[in-house]
């Protein structure tokens, strides 16, 4: 008696974390990496608990790369901008 093996399904984590990723580069650039690193965190500890149910690391994983990658560039746009504008207010004071 041969019992059937289930084959694995996606994450629907994984996918969203996925998803969320791309589109936070082009549509969603604040909301969407948030999202993606959550879910996709969220996904990893799913597929991990029950690894022969489910599969999809590889798209949480690249969902989470683009999301922290995401964030990483608007805290370095954050940090640009202050420094910008830090350095034209001393500019400005030290010409007045």
């Amino acid at each position: 008696m041969n019992t059937p093996v289930p084959t694995p399904q996606t994450s629907t984590l994984a996918v969203v974390s996925l998803v969320m990723g791309i589109i936070s580069w082009f549509v969603l650039p604040l909301l969407g990496p948030i999202v993606a690193v959550i879910t996709g965190h969220m996904a990893r500890g799913e597929i991990r608990r029950s690894p022969t149910r489910l599969e999809g690391d590889g798209m949480a994983i690249a969902g989470l790369i683009l999301g922290y990658l995401q964030l990483a560039l608007i805290v370095l746009g954050l940090i640009a901008v202050v420094l910008f504008f830090g350095g034209l207010a001393a500019v400005i004071a030290l010409a007045q």
